[in-house]
């Protein structure tokens, strides 16, 4: 099992940045991927960016160039720094993880965080 733990979220004017932070606890050996979604009212979930165990990366289009993706393995926290921000980034972000282990691959998620992005 793993738990993960969402902070950073807020209210920020368009053009401006924000840091979310994902910690997880557990275990945290198992994990093979850790990424962020979101969700915005009426639509569906989405993948934001991701990063492996390998450090490589992957971005939404629609953050590509805006976003980073990082990780701090010491602490077991994923970081995305998010510049740049539009009305449409508003949305809850959430945590996730995949994990490996003798039964499969296996998803968690964070509790979500909210982040609203004014013009």
């Amino acid at each position: 099992q793993v738990q993960l733990v969402e902070s950073g979220g807020g209210l920020v004017q368009a053009g401006g940045s924000l840091r979310l932070s994902c910690t997880a606890s557990g275990e945290t050996y198992r994990i093979k991927t850790q990424g962020w979604y979101r969700q915005a009212p009426g639509k569906q979930r989405e993948l934001v960016a991701s990063i492996t165990t390998g450090d490589s990366t992957n971005y939404a289009e629609s953050v590509k160039g805006r976003s980073i993706i990082s990780r701090d393995n010491a602490k077991n926290t994923v970081y995305l720094q998010m510049n740049s921000l539009k009305p449409e980034d508003t949305a809850v972000y959430f945590c996730s993880a995949v994990t490996s282990s003798w039964s499969g691959y296996h998803d968690f998620w964070g509790q979500g965080t909210q982040v609203t992005v004014s013009s």
